[in-house]
């Protein structure tokens, strides 16, 4: 395992500027006082890995992700658990799928075991800014930039900075757990096959600002994305998976074609659910069927998930020239059930059979 340098901020937060923020953390406002970094170069692979001050980079207006876009991220979760210790949810899951965008991106793995030891130390180190309370969490943000200075898109960068920041976080939307609205976009697209849309890289996320917008400008909270090919197939909202809630208990969610994030949420709804006794079915959901099933009362309720989200639940849908409810509106018994189930481990009130609690500090 590569060995960290720890050098501690010489300037922390006074506890009573930390306290006043940790009553009402937004989501992604105020960062905690120290970050990981660690760099690749071609000659010496990873090297200079440190827990250091939080602060800025200084990079060269020739740097190649500032051109071409060689970057990605990962988001995960810190929880200060009711025993007082403070875990991270599935590290591991995350670490894999890291792994997984780098070769997509044509950038350099991490070794897994270094991915986990960063989040142990900078959680460590920073552990009073996990605040407390159900809801509440400490959001990790690992990510890796491409930094060799010139220009030129023969070849990708012989360059790279692996970073972490950590994030004290509310929950994500304002109004808590209620319904939110969501907009089926059928004039843009979010990725088509062979493209990177299973991978969590930042051109993703700015070619959905214009759709994201036109849902806002529409009444909505968040977008959803259809298929590239036939604009029919629902894909996935604005950085998290869906699941449609069937009146037989079934659950089902859009298979992973190459087009839509493998969220970790996603995945480990797709174990919990079945030890529940829900039946759970990775396949296609056509808008068609969407509404029509919710007009028949075969589809009952219909709830979004990501890490940033947790479980979010949908409650009505808007298109250019159609809309319509699903169920009565409101947050449904399944949906409910599999966020207490989900948020129970993740804050340590329910057992953890499938051991994804990483214990901390």
């Amino acid at each position: 395992m590569i060995e960290f340098e720890i050098r501690p901020s010489a300037n922390p937060t006074l506890d009573a500027e930390r306290e006043a923020i940790l009553k009402n953390p937004a989501f992604g406002q105020v960062f905690t006082d120290h970050m990981i970094t660690i760099r690749w170069s071609q000659d010496k692979g990873w090297y200079d890995a440190r827990l250091e001050p939080y602060g800025p980079f200084t990079l060269d207006p020739a740097t190649s992700v500032f051109h071409y876009a060689q970057e990605f991220f990962e988001g995960l979760k810190a929880y200060r658990q009711d025993n007082g210790a403070i875990a991270v949810f599935r590290p591991d899951a995350n670490a894999a799928r890291f792994n997984s965008s780098a070769r997509r991106m044509a950038m350099p793995e991490l070794p897994e075991d270094t991915f986990i030891r960063a989040l142990e130390l900078l959680v460590t180190q920073d552990r009073d800014w996990v605040p407390q309370g159900e809801g509440n969490s400490l959001y990790l943000r690992p990510f890796m930039i491409a930094t060799q200075r010139g220009l030129g898109v023969n070849h990708p960068s012989t360059e790279y900075l692996f970073c972490v920041i950590a994030s004290p976080a509310g929950p994500y939307f304002a109004s808590g757990v209620k319904p939110v609205t969501v907009w089926l976009s059928q004039e843009y697209t979010r990725a088509a096959p062979g493209g990177t849309g299973a991978v969590k890289c930042g051109g993703n996320y700015a070619a959905a600002f214009n759709a994201q917008q036109q849902a806002v400008d529409e009444g909505c909270d968040q977008v959803v994305w259809l298929d590239a090919a036939e604009h029919r197939w629902v894909e996935e909202m604005g950085g998290m998976n869906l699941f449609f809630v069937y009146r037989d208990d079934t659950l089902v969610t859009p298979a992973l074609t190459g087009t839509l994030l493998p969220g970790i949420t996603r995945d480990s709804l797709l174990r919990l659910a079945p030890d529940l006794g829900i039946t759970v079915v990775e396949g296609r959901v056509s808008i068609d069927q969407w509404q029509s099933d919710c007009a028949a009362g075969k589809l009952t309720e219909v709830f979004a998930c990501g890490t940033a989200a947790v479980i979010t639940p949908v409650g009505s849908v808007k298109g250019a020239d159609t809309a319509w409810e699903i169920g009565d509106g409101t947050s449904g018994p399944v949906t409910l059930r599999l966020r207490e189930e989900l948020t129970g481990i993740q804050y340590g009130h329910r057992p953890d059979p499938f051991a994804w609690v990483h214990k901390v500090c």
